[in-house]
């Protein structure tokens, strides 16, 4: 008969400790500047041994300096790894974040290596961004752009047209109007006007009804059309707005051909639309989207990659301070306090440089993919996966996701969110280099759109003369694009054009 007992053994194991200090470093590289700025300012309130880093320029003796070695935000970054622990904890795989061990920062407490959880929130979230979204976001009123973004993720358009489209988003004021000059805008992303215009009808479907219009009368119009009520009375007289504050009620009946009691009903149904519907989000909701990174040319033709540095945060910890209140420390709680500080100040300058290093890296190697739509326009993105950008920086992939999400890069071409460079592929017809399978499908749309009437080509058509480009690509891929693009078939459009 066998006998129970108990006993005690010591095994070891690996395992990748959330600590605090970890979680902040994810955190940070997953913010924007501006949210980056929003974050500093509350550690500085929070941690005494923090200030502002106000020099001119770095360096210099100076007893106020930065915990570890800062990149320098005036001059040229270096790639050099540090061998910190900041440096670990950036490319910290996601399979080792365990969804149930990310507690609030503000609860948990490094302990010496051992992390006190009892404070902590109860987590149930990854560690791409979702905890700190969900609570941001909840901590203030949803952005006009933000919501226009959200409704965009829901159309079906390829990623060119989609960053065509969240372009022109961008564009629109705190009124809700979209007011650039479509033509310079075409022109700067090369592609066409009308291509523009096509994809600013569908924004103009979005709520609230009226945005994205040029202007007073196209927006009113957009209002009166999805309640039924753009009949050509109605529509007189909103081209005729100028004779309606002249109150020129005469001019107005004969234009809209209606009496005075017509004419006073659609003066009032008139009144009751929302000429700035964007001011429904509040008058300083529609903030401006600040870019991360900036990209312009040389002079040699190649590409510069620049943080933006107006909106970086530099912070220092106060090191002579820090030597003076640990002098007067009296009791245990002060003492650990006072090392808490300084633990979490250095942890968070070094992070915020190591953070600066991995996007400027990361968007630097986009760039190098992507140099020919910058030439070129957007019929010339590549394909480009994160994998392929994790490979050259020599990072994880789930890095490379945090630092493309929700970070903005200024182009000669426009402003564009970093995760819209990456794209699919399909093989070339050579054996050579793929192509992007927007760059495809920008293809396709552009050959139909210069058919005539005794030109217009079928599925089979299009897919030999993509060959003949050395773009292999099979029949029901070309009709699954077109009809993704909302094009009609061959028949069809022969026959609209015959019309």
């Amino acid at each position: 008969m066998a006998k129970l007992g108990q006993r005690l053994e010591a095994r070891q194991g690996q395992g990748l400790v959330m600590t605090p200090q970890l979680q902040q470093a994810i955190k940070l590289l997953q913010l924007n500047n501006m949210e980056l700025a929003e974050f500093v300012e509350e550690e500085l309130e929070r941690n005494p041994l923090l200030e502002r880093d106000e020099r001119p320029e770095p360096g210099g003796d100076d007893e106020r300096a930065p915990a570890g070695d800062a990149a320098d935000p005036h001059g040229e970054l270096s790639f050099d790894a540090p061998s910190s622990a900041a440096d670990d904890a950036f490319d910290a795989d996601r399979e080792a974040m365990y969804a149930d061990s990310a507690p609030d920062m503000a609860g948990a407490r490094d302990t010496g290596g051992a992390v006190d959880w009892s404070r902590a929130g109860k987590g149930g979230g990854g560690f791409d961004g979702e905890d700190y979204d969900a609570a941001a976001h909840a901590s203030r009123d949803k952005t006009l752009r933000e919501h226009l973004h959200d409704q965009l993720a829901d159309l079906a358009l390829t990623s060119a047209d989609r960053m065509i489209a969240a372009h022109l988003i961008d564009l629109a004021d705190d009124d809700g109007y979209m007011r650039a000059d479509l033509a310079e805008t075409a022109e700067r992303l090369g592609v066409t006007l009308s291509e523009v215009e096509a994809l600013l009808a569908r924004l103009q479907e979005f709520e609230p009804a009226g945005v994205m219009a040029r202007g007073l009368q196209e927006c009113l119009a957009i209002q009166l059309a999805e309640r039924n009520r753009l009949d050509p009375a109605m529509a007189a007289l909103v081209d005729n707005l100028p004779l309606l504050a002249k109150h020129d009620y005469a001019g107005l009946r004969g234009l809209c051909e209606v009496d005075q009691e017509d004419l006073e009903d659609m003066i009032a149904e008139l009144k009751r639309l929302t000429p700035k519907p964007g001011l429904a989000f509040g008058s300083d909701s529609t903030r401006a989207v600040e870019p991360d990174v900036y990209v312009r040319e040389r002079p040699d033709g190649s590409w510069a990659v620049e943080l933006n540095t107006d909106t970086l945060p530099r912070v220092l910890m106060n090191n002579r301070y820090a030597a003076q209140i640990a002098g007067s420390a009296r009791s245990a709680e002060e003492k650990t306090f006072i090392t808490e500080c300084a633990q979490n100040a250095s942890w968070l300058v070094k992070s915020l440089d190591q953070r600066a290093r991995t996007i400027l890296k990361v968007a630097s190697e986009i760039v190098r993919q992507q140099d020919m739509f910058l030439a070129k326009g957007v019929a010339w993105l590549r394909p480009l996966n994160l994998k392929t950008v994790a490979d050259a920086v020599g990072m994880h992939e789930s890095t490379v996701s945090r630092v493309t999400s929700n970070k903005y890069v200024s182009t000669p071409r426009g402003l564009f969110e970093l995760k819209y460079f990456f794209t699919s592929s399909i093989a070339s017809a050579d054996g050579g280099e793929a192509y992007s399978a927007e760059a495809v499908r920008y293809r396709i749309k552009a050959m139909i759109q210069s058919e005539t009437v005794d030109d217009v080509m079928s599925d089979d058509a299009i897919v030999d003369r993509l060959l003949a480009d050395g773009i292999e690509i099979a029949r029901r891929t070309v009709a699954k694009y077109r009809e993704a693009m909302n094009i009609p078939s061959s028949v069809q459009r022969r026959r609209m054009m015959k019309r």
